[in-house]
């Protein structure tokens, strides 16, 4: 599996497209408890620099940034 570390392209404001929408990103500590989409509620066990470990109670996942269906609460 491959990552592309292309530039990001420059936004015209000449443009008729929508500027893409900026991914807010949210720092989780250990022990936050969390609610994921497919999951269910969980508290976070270990923190790496782009993803969390969090125990779901019968298993634990590990989910990497963005988290896009994570939620802190």
């Amino acid at each position: 599996m491959t990552t592309s570390s292309r530039p990001q392209r420059r936004h015209l404001a000449s443009s008729p497209f929508a500027r893409p929408a900026e991914v807010e990103i949210v720092d989780y500590q250990l022990n936050d408890r969390v609610s994921h989409q497919t999951y269910g509620l969980g508290r976070v066990v270990n923190k790496e620099r782009e993803a969390v470990t969090v125990d779901f109670g019968g298993q634990k996942a590990r989910i990497v940034s963005p988290f896009s269906k994570l939620e802190k609460l």
